[in-house]
């Protein structure tokens, strides 16, 4: 959140008791942040009435037991929730639809249509199942959520022609995490595009099939695409959390994921 008086970014603001803004730590007291309300500062107080004390009888040490169950070893196990799944397959349901009516204009064999907006939808889920298992692996909490405004963009772009965006949710994270942590966290969901686009490079160089050929083109683009996409470093993207975390890692990176953009439109794209 940014500090209303400075506008830097905080990780944790503090909020003003009489002018109800958020503030830094540098900023949070309200002469420091010129509070409009800061006239209750200075205004005179009523002294409360002296407490009245009377003699509490005397009671028995109060006594509890508990039971210590140790936490779930979340950095060494790959696991789901109940509800997790559910979000997962209401996400990739509308991600495959978004593929469907994509090519749906352009591509009349079906089986080529279908294997496409599979590619899309196993893009997706492998990008955001990489920040889960990062996550766990630093003892976090992190489960995948659908989010109304996504789904709901998510879903208009499966009516609408042109307009295609695919955002049904994100891969939620709590715990103690250090900015080390979390940057490692993002960088994992570029990464894993990035491998799998140049994994499907390399399958267009040893298939003589015209249909598996298609598919690693798409495959190697939309991976390409997404990597992209997702290191722009703007607002909740991957590519904000990265370069805050290391720089030089992000600019790596994205050059990368770039260059694979470039060689592809390059070279298969018609």
């Amino acid at each position: 959140m940014e500090c209303q008086y400075c506008k830097r970014n905080v990780v944790l603001p503090f909020k003003c008791p009489y002018c109800g803004g958020y503030f830094c730590s540098e900023h949070r007291l309200p002469e420091n942040h010129a509070c409009p309300e800061y006239w209750k500062v200075l205004a005179p107080r009523e002294e409360a009435p002296p407490p009245t004390i009377t003699e509490m009888p005397e009671r028995r040490p109060y006594e509890y037991s508990f039971t210590y169950t140790s936490p779930r070893p979340t950095s060494k196990i790959f696991w789901f929730s109940p509800k997790e799944l559910k979000h997962l397959a209401i996400g990739a349901l509308l991600v495959m639809g978004v593929g469907l009516s994509m090519f749906s204009l352009v591509e009349p064999s079906p089986l080529i249509l279908i294997s496409l907006a599979f590619v899309l939808t196993l893009s997706f889920l492998l990008h955001e199942l990489a920040h889960k298992l990062i996550a766990q692996r630093y003892g976090l909490w992190a489960e995948f959520r659908l989010t109304l405004s996504g789904a709901l963009i998510t879903l208009v772009s499966m009516l609408l022609p042109l307009f295609k965006i695919i955002s049904p949710g994100a891969v939620m994270i709590a715990g103690h995490a250090t900015k080390d942590t979390v940057g490692k966290t993002a960088l994992s969901g570029p990464l894993t595009n990035i491998v799998l686009s140049i994994i499907f490079i390399g399958a267009t160089l040893n298939t003589s099939n015209t249909l598996f050929y298609t598919i690693a083109i798409f495959g190697a683009w939309i991976n390409a695409f997404i990597a992209i996409f997702n290191l722009i470093p703007f607002g909740m993207m991957d590519g904000l959390k990265i370069f805050w975390w290391n720089k030089a890692i992000w600019l790596a990176t994205f050059a990368i994921s770039l260059t694979l953009g470039i060689f592809i439109y390059a070279h298969y794209m018609p």
